[in-house]
């Protein structure tokens, strides 16, 4: 886990994922998140060369979800990587 972030409830903020460091060369082909519980939302998602991108809002007050971003490279190689968010 890459640690955690806070947000409040009203927010809608942009969290990033930054692979260049694990891709040695390779490039991203695909990049999807997932967000669990349910209850947090996912407004938008991007990539931009190495850096994933979701935007997040909502969330219940005092509530902590584990956003994963899974990636696929050219290479054929497949990895996740997650963070925490609480709702303030």
């Amino acid at each position: 886990m890459l640690g955690s972030k806070t947000q409040s409830r009203s927010a809608r903020k942009p969290f990033s994922i930054d692979w260049a460091d694990f891709l040695e060369g390779d490039t991203i082909t695909e990049s999807s998140w997932s967000i669990s519980p349910d209850g947090l939302n996912k407004q938008d998602e991007s990539l931009t060369g190495a850096k994933a991108t979701v935007w997040l809002s909502g969330g219940q007050s005092g509530a902590r979800y584990v956003v994963t971003n899974q990636i696929t490279t050219a290479g054929g190689i497949t990895d996740e990587r997650s963070f925490e968010i609480s709702i303030s």
